[in-house]
């Protein structure tokens, strides 16, 4: 096993933490090349596809990579942004807005973000934490609902880089915030706002990332997970049952997936004489593929075909400052025991006493 060599250390420096935010990650542009880089690392995580490998991979590489980059950049140069990909931007923005809300309340932290897949990846950002000094790091997935898929795969990129650094960060990592009542209250407020200006529906669809079925059945709490989110937002908004429905969208081959799908329960909606739909996505902080195109235009298409007259996508939280502030206070309770507070920061006295004590030693920085 090669380890890598450390950077510079100076005797004396302040021990820093950081706060890694991980999304799922996105191409570098709506092309097919780019795509099918990109769907290539995704489809290829054994967590994401649990096929073996040596069955998985003349399916990947001989009919998906050949077939479906080229369709896929088509949809992501729907919702490209000028800025770039969404996911990307509201990301970087949201990495932005919580680096200056932990300063506001006196943390001093570095945060960076990642992506699982694509760039910038898991191992460059914590590379760039050790070289600034950062010796403790708070990894956070940006999915609210835990899942083998998501959460631990984004950990295990973390473990990967892990076995090759030889003066490992301390670490830990948010498992999950599906039912903080901050991220509630801003999705609540996010709806609540929306009915506003638009008036109410005829129904709320709640719409989650699918997951095959059977992961439900190995032990995978996703599902519940998304059950309570359900639960709690149609609580905070005042819903009773019929008010509203949770779906599951972004089925993938032809295995049994979580159920209801969210496609043919908007054309069944449409079907039965419901006027008007919204959808919202509490599974994703941050509009994407998923969200852009195949809710706010597959999804409605459908709806519209099927007889439905009206059909409102509500946003992701993205930056939202109620969403920040509630996913800043997530993150500070994760915090806890780390002395990241600049009263709990040693002296300049101390940390000259510190080098100098090396220097004695023999230390030559």
């Amino acid at each position: 096993m090669s380890v890598a060599k450390e950077p510079p250390f100076q005797h004396g420096q302040v021990p820093r933490t950081g706060i890694l935010l991980v999304n799922l990650g996105t191409p570098e542009a709506a092309t097919a090349p780019a795509l099918r880089r990109y769907l290539g690392q995704f489809l290829w995580d054994p967590r994401v596809v649990e096929i073996p490998r040596a069955v998985w991979w003349p399916i990947l590489h001989g009919i998906i990579l050949r077939v479906r980059p080229a369709k896929s950049a088509a949809k992501y140069a729907s919702i490209w942004m000028p800025q770039g990909s969404p996911l990307r931007v509201w990301t970087e923005k949201l990495t932005t807005l919580l680096q200056g809300f932990m300063g506001e309340q006196g943390h001093q932290v570095r945060v960076h973000h990642a992506m699982r897949y694509g760039q910038p990846s898991v191992a460059s950002q914590l590379d760039a934490f050790k070289a600034e000094g950062v010796t403790r790091v708070l990894v956070v997935p940006l999915y609210p609902q835990y899942s083998g898929a998501t959460t631990a795969s984004v950990m295990d990129e973390v473990f990967d880089w892990g076995r090759n650094t030889r003066l490992l960060p301390e670490l830990r990592h948010i498992n999950h915030f599906h039912d903080d009542p901050g991220y509630i209250g801003a999705l609540a407020a996010s709806v609540r706002e929306h009915w506003a200006r638009e008036g109410r529906p005829d129904k709320l669809v709640m719409s989650f990332h699918g997951m095959p079925h059977r992961t439900l059945l190995l032990g995978d709490p996703y599902h519940c997970e998304c059950l309570k989110t359900g639960r709690l937002l149609a609580e905070a908004l005042a819903l009773t049952k019929d008010q509203y429905v949770v779906t599951f969208q972004s089925r993938f081959g032809k295995a049994k997936w979580l159920e209801p799908y969210t496609e043919p329960t908007l054309r069944a909606l449409g079907k039965s004489g419901t006027k008007r739909v919204d959808v919202v996505c509490p599974a994703f902080v941050a509009d994407c593929i998923e969200t852009l195109e195949e809710i706010a235009m597959e999804g409605k298409d459908a709806f519209l075909e099927s007889g439905g007259q009206a059909f409102h996508y509500i946003p992701c939280l993205n930056d939202r400052l109620d969403w920040v502030r509630a996913f800043s206070n997530i993150v500070t309770q994760h915090l806890q025991g780390w002395p990241t507070l600049a009263e709990q920061q040693p002296s300049a006295e101390e940390l000259r006493a510190r080098q100098e004590r090396a220097k004695a030693l023999g230390a030559k920085t």
